[in-house]
């Protein structure tokens, strides 16, 4: 897509909220701030807006750039802008980041305003359910009562089933991309490894290592290359690595030897940079603890008999950490409720990944959907 097609210079704004926020586990957040962009025009009917729900690592910079020199644009810029599948000449788009992030919202890094100092460890376990009262929270501070559609991919997909619990009167559409309705043991397992390696870091204090001046680096790193080894796809490794040596000749060493080990190096070191180690623990486990239909003795139907949107369920066939099959299930679950339901399988090689990648026939999906939507 060429600049034109872009929502262009952005900039984040900062919503306050004094009223008491009681969390899913009995803690209390007596006062918060999220961080959030928006593109495009609310009409005045207050009917064309749309809610993106972030992944793990995502934050409220969905689309545009900062500054003309931004070498980066949002996380989903090319999905959303003029044109695009998710046109913002026609809808109003808001994206966040969400309670317990590192981008603005109030997290574990931010500075708790009854003690001047980061809240560090004692900043509250957060989950999907407390996301989605923040999120109403900031729609109402909007002034916005109804969303045309929420979409969200992987664990922002778990967000927008869970605004179809608990606030069904408030969503038209539901985008359901690359999610699950809960995790699978070995995702359980794969999320205990990269936050063993945060806690253990030497660097991590408890939690506390903004106090020490310290970061927990090489368990950050070690966690995010655990997790980026997850995203991929076996096929997409191989195409783009495959056993490309670094250096042309083997060194007989334990340095970088595989081209596919520079890589992995250079997005761990590049993460923990830019993430931060109390926010990524916090994320991990929202993703561990959801599950609806645990309050309905298992049966995920009944867990979403409230919902009443139009949903849109989209799977990636080379997506092994949230695979199709659990995609069915989120299908299957809606229909026996009789919600209309639209399923796509979408064929590509880039994994979990697939759900940010600017695919032809993905996009063709989303735009052909969302053209349909009255606002």
């Amino acid at each position: 897509m060429s600049e034109s097609n872009s929502v262009g210079i952005v900039k984040a704004q900062v919503a306050h909220f004094t009223q008491p926020l009681t969390l899913k586990s009995g803690a209390v957040l007596p006062q918060y701030h999220l961080a959030y962009e928006t593109y495009g025009e609310l009409n005045a009917a207050k009917t064309n807006a749309v809610l993106i729900c972030h992944a793990l690592s995502g934050n409220h910079h969905v689309a545009g750039r900062y500054s003309p020199e931004d070498k980066y644009p949002g996380w989903w810029d090319n999905l959303v802008g003029p044109g695009k599948p998710l046109d913002t000449n026609k809808f109003f788009v808001i994206g966040l980041n969400n309670l317990g992030g590192c981008h603005g919202s109030s997290g574990p890094s931010s500075v708790n305003p009854l003690t001047d100092r980061p809240y560090s460890a004692t900043f509250p376990v957060v989950t999907v359910e407390d996301w989605v009262e923040s999120q109403a929270r900031l729609l109402d501070y909007l002034g916005i009562d109804q969303l045309a559609a929420v979409i969200g991919g992987s664990l922002g997909g778990m967000q927008a089933l869970h605004w179809n619990i608990v606030y069904p009167e408030r969503v038209r559409h539901a985008f359901v991309i690359a999610s699950a309705p809960n995790l699978t043991a070995q995702n359980m397992a794969f999320n205990e490894v990269a936050r063993q390696a945060i806690i253990t870091d030497p660097e991590f204090f408890d939690g506390d290592y903004y106090n020490h001046g310290t970061v927990p680096r090489r368990g950050l790193r070690i966690a995010r290359m655990l997790g980026h080894i997850t995203y991929l796809s076996d096929d997409a490794m191989g195409e783009k690595f495959g056993r490309k040596l670094r250096h042309g000749d083997v060194k007989y060493s334990f340095d970088v030897e595989f081209e596919m080990e520079s890589y992995l190096r250079y997005q761990g070191d590049k993460f923990a940079g830019e993430f931060d180690a109390n926010t990524y623990l916090r994320m991990t486990r929202a993703l561990d603890y959801f599950d609806p239909a645990l309050d309905y003795d298992g049966n995920l139907s009944k867990a979403l008999s409230r919902a009443k949107a139009k949903f849109v369920v989209i799977s990636f066939t080379t997506d092994w950490r949230f695979s199709p099959a659990r995609s069915r299930e989120i299908v299957q679950a809606l229909l026996d409720n009789a919600l209309p339901v639209k399923y796509a399988e979408v064929t590509s090689a880039h994994g979990h990944d697939a759900f940010l990648m600017p695919d032809a026939h993905y996009h063709a999906i989303m735009r052909a959907y969302l053209e349909q939507i009255k606002v």
